[in-house]
């Protein structure tokens, strides 16, 4: 039984939440509207996480809702602070019909109140354990205009169209062609769209024929299932201990890379130093615009065990990696004295000191004419359309769109928002 202490602490948990969150979105570029921060001061949201205490429910923090059977996380609820932002980017007034694709009921609930009883919400998920603890979630807290649905959201869901705004809430690789014919005139999509392995929060409006984006975020999600999945490419080396993957694209021939790792690593050094708080978020999206066979480095190996790769003294290696032909090289920072670290790269293989060298020069650029810029924008069209593609831009193929990333000239302005890396899904 519920007594009052229980409503008031989850109330003190709600609204301290809630503070924090509107303190973090202002420091990423995303400052709180007041009928957003109301929106976090309503919804229990701890009775969207009934497996969990309050104090877990309302930190800062996702909650997980499901593992797959190999237990990689299939379905979360989001940290409050990355729903948020993508609500802020939004902007979503009374009256307007929502669409979310992905399910958890929290998330629905906070676009319920936004939309008031004169808009409508429509939450899909393709898993029935999903959207069945949603719909029950969203009774138990006082949602049941809320319309969930189980299907597949790789297709929208028609009956309700069109839409004001298209909310994404798992990590998307491509946008469907039934989004883009559901979404009202003047609407919204609010996406985390994966590009090259790097997934930023999009706020994409139609222009003519295709989609341009008007904000960005930097998030994680889980990824999304069905028709709209993507596995990437993975190129496995020193065993199973080092995977280089490829989440557009792939290696031309994969076996130049054989043995890659028993050659002498090459470090190359940039001059160009960060403190160790200090957010670049943009430095791996310029780096997949301007490296060939730019790529994404895992490592799977045991708590304290050598994967086999170096990083300096001190230092520390990144995922964001460039292949060429028979080598490698991937970004690396080391200690710079003073409270800073340099960034690097180290490469592996006969070419191994050029690509390090490469990634190396592109740092540079990045640092010259990027750093703590508005960043890049992002445009997406149809598949069969021509694209416009500007100076200082890549074009990613996917199956329904083709994606470009532009970045501006320098000294141009452009509007896009850049919050910095969390760690948030």
């Amino acid at each position: 039984m519920t007594t009052d202490n229980d409503v008031q602490d989850a109330t003190a948990l709600r609204d301290a939440m809630t503070t924090a969150v509107a303190v973090k979105c202002a420091e990423w570029g995303f400052p709180l509207p007041v009928r957003v921060e109301a929106a976090f001061r309503t919804v229990p949201r701890h009775l969207f996480a009934p497996e969990v205490a309050p104090d877990k429910a309302y930190a800062l923090d996702i909650v997980v809702v499901k593992h797959d059977e190999h237990g990689a996380l299939i379905s979360t609820m989001s940290a409050p602070e990355i729903q948020a932002m993508q609500l802020v980017q939004a902007d979503i007034s009374a009256g307007m019909r929502v669409l979310e694709i992905g399910s958890g009921g929290y998330f629905a609930s906070l676009l319920s109140e936004l939309v008031g009883p004169t808009g409508q919400v429509t939450t899909v998920d393709i898993d029935a354990d999903v959207t069945s603890r949603a719909r029950a979630c969203l009774d138990a807290a006082g949602y049941p205009q809320v319309r969930v649905v189980t299907a597949d959201a790789e297709y929208g869901w028609e009956a309700n169209a069109p839409y004001d705004r298209i909310m994404v809430t798992v990590g998307a690789w491509d946008i469907p062609l039934a989004w883009r014919e559901q979404l009202a005139k003047g609407g919204r999509i609010v996406i985390p769209l994966r590009m090259k392995g790097i997934t930023r929060s999009l706020t994409l409006e139609r222009v003519n024929d295709h989609l341009v984006s008007v904000s960005q975020g930097v998030c994680g999600f889980v990824k999304m299932q069905g028709a709209g999945a993507h596995d990437e490419h993975l190129r496995l080396l020193n065993g199973e201990k080092i995977g280089l993957r490829f989440d557009d694209g792939n290696l031309a021939d994969p076996h130049k890379l054989d043995g890659v790792l028993a050659s002498e690593p090459a470090a190359a050094w940039s001059g160009v130093t960060v403190t160790p708080a200090e957010p670049f978020p943009d430095l791996p999206l310029w780096m997949a615009t301007a490296l060939p066979g730019f790529c994404n480095m895992t490592v799977n190996t045991p708590e304290g065990e050598d994967p086999g790769i170096v990083s300096e003294e001190g230092g520390r290696w990144f995922p964001y990696t460039a292949v060429q032909g028979d080598s490698f090289a991937y970004l690396s920072i080391r200690p710079a004295g003073e409270g800073r670290d340099e960034f690097g790269a180290h490469g592996y293989g006969p070419h191994g000191s050029e690509v390090a060298q490469a990634i190396v020069e592109q740092v540079k650029v990045w640092d010259r004419d990027y750093r703590g810029g508005p960043g890049p924008q992002f445009q997406v069209w149809p598949i069969d359309h021509p694209v416009e593609v500007l100076p200082k831009s890549v074009v990613i193929t996917k199956q329904h769109t083709h994606v470009t990333i532009s970045w501006p000239e320098v000294g141009e302005a452009v509007q896009d928002q850049v919050a910095p890396p969390i760690q948030s899904q």
